[in-house]
């Protein structure tokens, strides 16, 4: 059976309550501050200026710096993507986040910890999928996600999260190895959603889902 739209235009709409207390979904609060010295230079930043409240850890180890517009050339990496790295912009606003899993040891993973909002049901996100997989953890836990839709340039992704909410846990996301190379999804507007993801037949999404998705971008919160 085919959702209705009323039900669709309200899975949309859900998207933009509140985050709980957990900040820079949209990582557009970057202000990168060039880091002195270290393993990037000359295009290191310090961590908790180019993404504030996430923690960035690779193979479990945590980074105090990070590179800006500078993908990695084979080893695990976490990179902020600007909208003046025009190879790769941002897939929305000034910033999205690149993690790279290559096909040798160590993942790179991005965490932070906050409330799960009461009566969550669904975890969000846009990204541009790589060649192996993503991760998506509450506490220690993986939680599988799903395909809902596409934009422009990006696939939305979602996830039952309704057992965590009105917890504090903690949130990440880990790019795996490949055994191709690079493993490199690009993720932005992470949000969190009171309705259950609807399950739409692939017609209806093909009838729809244009402007049901931009009817989402339309009402996702305004970057600051």
């Amino acid at each position: 059976m085919k959702p209705s739209f009323v039900i669709l235009i309200a899975f949309l709409s859900s998207s933009v309550l509140a985050q709980g207390t957990f900040q820079n979904l949209n990582f557009e609060q970057a202000n990168p501050v060039m880091a002195v010295g270290g393993p990037y230079a000359p295009y290191g930043v310090t961590t908790a200026s180019a993404l504030p409240y996430w923690t960035v850890d690779i193979a479990g180890v945590q980074q105090t710096s990070i590179p800006e517009n500078a993908p990695s050339l084979g080893a695990p990496q976490v990179t902020l993507i600007s909208s003046a790295y025009t190879l790769q912009p941002p897939i929305a606003g000034n910033y999205s986040v690149l993690l790279e899993g290559s096909d040798g040891p160590g993942l790179p993973a991005i965490s932070q910890t906050g409330l799960i909002p009461t009566g969550s049901q669904s975890l969000f996100f846009e990204a541009q999928p790589g060649s192996a997989a993503l991760d998506v953890l509450v506490g220690s836990q993986v939680v599988p996600f799903s395909a809902v839709g596409t934009g422009a340039n990006y696939t939305l992704y979602a996830a039952n999260i309704s057992a965590w909410a009105g917890d504090t846990e903690e949130l990440t996301f880990s790019a795996q190895e490949s055994t191709s190379g690079l493993n490199n999804w690009e993720i932005d507007d992470i949000s969190f959603s009171t309705t259950t993801v609807p399950e739409p037949s692939p017609l209806a999404l093909t009838g729809v889902g244009g402007l049901l998705f931009t009817l989402y971008r339309r009402l996702a919160p305004k970057r600051k």
